[in-house]
């Protein structure tokens, strides 16, 4: 018998309970942390995306805003300001940028992108 359940049906007993307490197993699903998109503020961080995403960016790079979606063959990075557009169809091990940014496919699969961005240089 597992030790929680031993303990429950010892505390039971001493409560004058007559029916031996079990505990049903627990089961969780990992719970998935949601991006940290204000970090990438700057242009510079790892995100492992599950759906699409908008943030900011610092408008040093000529744009406010970046767009990413994905499908399991290639990823859209689309850099919007202020009378502005840029965009890069990425897909998985590639690399290339919008406005300075950096983005590399680190992985991709039809429910998940690994992206690394960085400042271009």
């Amino acid at each position: 018998m597992p030790p929680v359940a031993a303990t429950l049906m010892i505390a039971a007993s001493l409560a004058g309970g007559l029916a031996p307490v079990t505990q049903a197993p627990v089961t969780m699903k990992a719970a998935v942390a949601a991006p940290n998109l204000r970090a990438c503020y700057d242009g510079k961080c790892n995100l492992t995306l599950t759906k699409r995403v908008t943030f900011r960016v610092s408008s040093k790079f000529g744009i406010t805003r970046l767009a990413i979606s994905f499908t399991g063959q290639s990823v859209l990075v689309k850099g919007t300001g202020p009378g502005v557009m840029s965009q890069a169809r990425l897909g998985k091990g590639t690399s290339g940028s919008v406005n300075g940014i950096g983005v590399r496919v680190a992985g991709l699969s039809s429910g998940k992108a690994v992206l690394r961005l960085a400042p271009v240089r």
